[in-house]
């Protein structure tokens, strides 16, 4: 390869457009990425506490109480057993359809991010 053709290849890769990620791009992202894991480590022992409710009021809705009163404390029950904090049987809405019990929830969840901001999940549910 001669000389020439050796510096005009080199010319061609120097006025190439460049390709990658500057160190400020690699930190916006890290910190985007971070933030993004940080919520979702604090949102998903919500989710979880959501899935434990909806099973035991499924369960209560399924030994079809005789009255509110059993309902709220066969939930009260659970919840001791369960360790769910974010609602109590006082929440529970208790209805008949088609001589079914129904058993419906709603609560709020604030779960704070950093200072004054917080993240409100709102859940709702009912018996199946």
């Amino acid at each position: 390869m001669s000389l020439t053709t050796h510096r005009n290849r080199a010319l061609r890769l120097a006025r190439a457009p460049h390709r990658g990620i500057t160190l400020f791009g690699l930190l916006f992202w890290a910190i985007v990425i971070g933030f993004g894991a940080y919520v979702l480590v604090r949102a998903v022992p919500t989710v979880g506490e959501y899935m434990t409710i909806q099973q035991a009021v499924s369960q209560i809705a399924a030994s079809n109480p005789s009255t509110v009163a059993e309902a709220r404390a066969a939930f009260d029950r659970q919840k001791d057993i369960d360790a769910i904090s974010s609602i109590s049987g006082k929440d529970l809405k208790v209805t008949k359809e088609n001589d079914k019990v129904v058993v419906s929830f709603a609560y709020d969840k604030q779960l704070p991010i950093y200072g004054p901001v917080y993240l409100l999940i709102k859940y709702e549910g009912r018996s199946r």
